[in-house]
C-alpha cells in the first residue's frame, strides 16, 4: 500500500542548507511512500526564496510565501492548510534533524498504532552534537514542567520531529506564531487523548554563529505557553497550586486596599467590604487569565453571578465555622486559620466545579464525510 507524507518546512534565510535538506528528504521517497513537500518561505532576506522555486522544478514541492516575518508557528499553520498526505511531518530547513529517520518514525502511524509520534533527541543511541547544557537543562525543565500539565511522560517536549494524522493536524487551531507551537501542539494533542508515541532521533545541534535562532525570550514564552494552553485541563493537584498563587495574590490585594483605606480615616465598616470586593474582582481576573477557561458553560452575567454566589457562600462558611471552633474553645488564631484554609479548599472546589466547570476531554474520533 503507497502512502502520501506531507513534509511541511518553514524557512527563514537558510539559503545555506535548504536545497541540501530538500535533496535529503527525497532520499526516503519509495514505492510505497510518495512525498509533498510544503516549503513556507517566512518572508527570508537571502536566497531561500529563488531555491525553493527552483527546487519546485526538480522535485514535488509547494512552494508558500510569508510578505511579513511571522515566525515557525505561524509558517507551520500555512503549511499544515496546504497539506493533503495520509501524515503530515515537520522537517526544519536546517537540517540539524536527519530526514532519513522520517521512516521510522512513520511506523507507528502505518501500522495504526499512533496517531502522533514524536522524536527524541534524548531517547537515542545515534550521533548527538555537544552544545550547550544551560540549553539542554532548559529544554528538559520545560518538558518536565509541560508534563506536570498534560500528564503524559515525553522526554522531549520541544522537539522538532512531530508525525500526525493528516486529519488531526488540521483540526488543531494553532495559536502561536513562533517556538511557542511546540508546548501548544503538545497541550492540544495531550487534551485530546491521542495515541501518542515517542522514539529516539539523532540530533546536529548549530551554534548561534551558524544560524540557530531560538533565544531566552522563546523560553519564556514557551512557560506562558505551557500555562496557557494546559492549566484549564490540568490535574487537580496542579491546578490547586495555581489557585494557591491566585488565592494569595487576591489576600495580598484585600490586605493592602484594607489597610491604606482604613489608615486614609474610612471606617471598617466600610474599608472591609469593598477591600473584599476588589480581591474577589482580582480573584476573578486572574482565575480566567491563568487557570480556567472563561464562559465555558455560563454567558458572561451568569458566570459572574455564579462566582459572586460561591463567595457569598464560602464567606458565609467562614464566618459561622469560625463561630463554630471559638464557642467549642479554640483560640481565635486557631479557629480562623482552620476556616481560612479549608474556605481556600472550598473556593477552589467552587470554582473549579461550578463557575468554570468544563467536561471531560473525550477521546478523539475522526469527522466522518
Amino acid at each position: 500500500m503507497t502512502h502520501l507524507l506531507s513534509v511541511v518546512i518553514p524557512c527563514y534565510n537558510e539559503e545555506q542548507t535548504l536545497e541540501s535538506c530538500v535533496d535529503k528528504v527525497m532520499e526516503i521517497s519509495s514505492d510505497s511512500l510518495r512525498l509533498e513537500l510544503i516549503i513556507i518561505n517566512d518572508a527570508s532576506a537571502d536566497n531561500s526564496l529563488s531555491i525553493a522555486h527552483n527546487l519546485a522544478e526538480r522535485y514535488p514541492v509547494k512552494v508558500l510565501n510569508h510578505e511579513v516575518n511571522q515566525g515557525k508557528g505561524a509558517a507551520l499553520r500555512t503549511g499544515f492548510k496546504h497539506a493533503t498526505g495520509d501524515f503530515v511531518v515537520v522537517q526544519d530547513a536546517d537540517l540539524e534533524y536527519d530526514p532519513l529517520e522520517i521512516p521510522a518514525l512513520l511506523k507507528p502511524l502505518i501500522n495504526n498504532k499512533a496517531d502522533v509520534v514524536l522524536g527524541s533527541r534524548f531517547l537515542s543511541g545515534g550521533a548527538h552534537r555537544v552544545l550547550y547544557f544551560w540549553h539542554s537543562l532548559g529544554n528538559k525543565f520545560l518538558t518536565l514542567l509541560s508534563n506536570m500539565f498534560t500528564d503524559l511522560n515525553l522526554t522531549d517536549m520541544e522537539t522538532c520531529y512531530k508525525v500526525f494524522k493528516r486529519e488531526i493536524i488540521q483540526s488543531i487551531d494553532i495559536k502561536e506564531n513562533r517556538f511557542g507551537f511546540e508546548p501548544e501542539i503538545v497541550a492540544k494533542v495531550a487534551q485530546r487523548r491521542l495515541r501518542i508515541f515517542e522514539m529516539g532521533i539523532s540530533y546536529f545541534g548549530r551554534t548561534y554563529e551558524e544560524g540557530k535562532k531560538i533565544g531566552w525570550k522563546d523560553g519564556f514564552r514557551a512557560l506562558y505557553c505551557i500555562f496557557r494552553y494546559n492549566a484549564h485541563k490540568a490535574p487537580v493537584p496542579i491546578q490547586f497550586l495555581i489557585y494557591l498563587f491566585i488565592g494569595a495574590t487576591s489576600a495580598l490585594v484585600n490586605l493592602t486596599i484594607f489597610m491604606g483605606a482604613y489608615r486614609s480615616g474610612f471606617p471598617v465598616e466600610i474599608a472591609a467590604p469593598v477591600a473584599f470586593v476588589l480581591a474577589a474582582a482580582v480573584n476573578y481576573l486572574l482565575s480566567i487569565s491563568i487557570l480556567f477557561r472563561s464562559k465555558v458553560k455560563w454567558s458572561s452575567g451568569v458566570e459572574i453571578l455564579m462566582y459572586a454566589l460561591v463567595v457569598i457562600a464560602v464567606g458565609t462558611f467562614d464566618l459561622y465555622f469560625t463561630k463554630g471552633l471559638l464557642d467549642n474553645g479554640f483560640s481565635p488564631q486557631l479557629s480562623k486559620l482552620f476556616a481560612t484554609g479549608l474556605g481556600f479548599v472550598l473556593n477552589f472546589l467552587g470554582r473549579k466545579y461550578v463557575v468554570f466547570p468544563e467536561k471531560k476531554s473525550g477521546k478523539w474520533k475522526p469527522q466522518e464525510g
